[in-house]
């Protein structure tokens, strides 16, 4: 299915989501692909894990806006299902505020009712975000499309045209207080920010999107975990006659004259390629993956004082007899902002925390013997800048979340029930995934690490480097991590056909703008 050969080799660091949608787009195009992946599987953060008969989501559990991933494979020459089997979920979630439960669903009319009964008076306000919200998506998707290189990028149309609406100067949290008076229904809107490691206090009003989405485009869960749209990328990868090397760690790239010539693996071997596509983690690969003093702008100093976003402590669990809740809960902490300040700001643990569960075997029983349940639990908690020994936290913590669990009523005894079990803490995000500092959700999305101000998608200190994944722009969450992909190589594909016009073979001059 791809294109003849093309003669330029591309190198992928990292099998990642980020990673593996480059590769699949790049070898569907005629370009000779290696992915290389220090772990022993696909999918990165978002990979999947399995304890005994049990099988989890690592990371992500949930897709959102399948259009995208749809858009993706299109693109690849192939129907994304042919490969994938999605379950539409209904309600998206249910969110737990003490005795009050809100369960809301991608049906407009059914959520406004559901408002009505449980917060009377603030479904007008859910019906004006929501208009608001679909006007303002518009306007924003297109920035979320292309890159950022330089000043230039800020004064195009489709800039001018959404920056009314990007609530650049308000927080996630204050645009929802436009709308809602309830302080549990702003906090059912605002907790998305979670998912780009931040506060809803301090992340950046455009973020409103987030939840937008979800009640717009509904949340989808492909049969088999979120790591089997991964595995599948990776199919279509090795059909198109690419290359993914499991358990091959990269020591550096090879650069002369601020160009990148391939890379040399952990056991010594090297590998010549015309481009190199970073996919892991940012922070991680700019401290690890290139010759000292190569970098300037990104030296370990400059990216310790970076903002992170936070990051969490995880159960797998697999559990003896079935689980009477939803493909996906929250339960909120009693005092919320001051259990989101301990791990944003105070940067300490919360013993008033939040938990999330995942209980994918309600809707698909592929994942965990028959009458039983895979059951996923994440609690949000600081980055290792916190300084907290998890060596020495984890087995407390872990009694911690599992009494919190059993104050649920259809976990009441959950302890007894445990036949497999994982904890990964943030130090195991940082140790075995090579997080930097533990930061589950990668770079913070403050207004200075936006845009033009995050890393940009041409690496701007070496040529022949592409960035993809949550580390470059547009972010981090599933959906921006493709368009990151999508973006890399349509610039990488962009530059190669400038120097095939040229004919001289020799790179045009670059600048921080880009090609010029």
């Amino acid at each position: 299915m791809a294109q003849r050969p093309n003669g330029r080799r591309v190198v992928v660091i990292g099998a990642g989501p980020g990673g593996l949608a480059a590769a699949m787009l790049l070898a569907h195009q005629g370009y000779e692909v290696e992915v290389l992946e220090k772990n022993d599987r696909v999918g990165g953060r978002s990979s999947g894990i399995t304890l005994g008969e049990y099988r989890f989501d690592r990371g992500a559990t949930f897709l959102m806006m399948p259009q995208l991933l749809e858009e993706l494979f299109t693109a690849a020459g192939r129907s994304l299902d042919d490969y994938i089997v999605m379950k539409k979920l209904s309600p998206l979630y249910s969110l737990h505020f003490g005795d009050t439960v809100f369960a809301p669903s991608a049906d407009p009319e059914a959520t406004a009712a559901s408002i009505a009964r449980l917060f009377p008076g603030e479904e007008a306000g859910y019906r004006r975000f929501m208009k608001d919200e679909e006007i303002k998506f518009g306007r924003v998707m297109p920035l979320l499309q292309r890159p950022f290189t330089s000043l230039r990028d800020y004064f195009k149309p489709d800039v001018f045209k959404a920056l009314p609406k990007l609530h650049l100067t308000e927080t996630v949290y204050e645009r929802l207080s436009r709308y809602f008076e309830d302080e549990r229904l702003k906090l059912a809107f605002t907790f998305q920010a979670k998912y780009l490691g931040m506060s809803p206090w301090n992340c950046p009003g455009t973020f409103t999107i987030l939840s937008f989405l979800e009640h717009r485009y509904g949340l989808f869960h492909p049969v088999g975990g979120i790591h089997q749209v991964f595995e599948a990328m990776a199919r279509i990868i090795r059909e198109d006659g690419g290359r993914i090397r499991l358990s091959t760690g990269v020591k550096r790239v090879i650069t002369r004259n601020g160009q990148a010539e391939g890379v040399v693996l952990d056991n010594g071997e090297r590998i010549e390629a015309d481009h190199v596509v970073l996919n892991a983690d940012f922070a991680a690969a700019m401290n690890s993956l290139f010759p000292p003093g190569e970098l300037k702008k990104y030296t370990p100093d400059k990216l310790s004082r970076k903002k992170y976003s936070l990051s969490t402590c995880m159960m797998y669990l697999g559990i003896n007899g079935a689980i009477d809740l939803p493909h996906h809960s929250v339960y909120f902490a009693e005092d919320y902002r001051r259990n989101v300040d301990d791990i944003t700001r105070r940067m300490q643990i919360s013993k008033d925390f939040s938990l999330y569960i995942h209980n994918p075997s309600v809707v698909d029983p592929t994942l965990a013997p028959p009458g039983k349940s895979s059951l996923y639990v994440l609690v949000p908690v600081p980055n290792l800048k916190s300084g907290t020994d998890w060596s020495r936290e984890a087995p407390a913590y872990r009694e911690a979340i599992l009494d919190r669990l059993e104050r649920i009523p259809a976990l009441v005894g959950i302890r007894n029930r445990i036949e497999e079990e994982l904890i990964f803490t943030p130090q195991d995000w940082e140790s075995q995934l090579h997080v930097y500092q533990g930061a589950t959700f990668n770079l913070s999305h403050s207004l200075n690490q936006m845009m033009l101000r995050r890393p940009h998608n041409r690496f701007e200190e070496v040529e022949g480097v592409w960035l993809v994944g949550g580390g470059t722009h547009p972010g981090s969450g599933l959906p921006t991590i493709f368009e990151s992909a999508k973006i890399s190589v349509s610039m990488l594909m962009q530059q190669d056909e400038l120097r095939k016009t040229a004919g001289s073979g020799s790179p045009p001059m670059a600048g921080k703008g880009g090609v010029v």
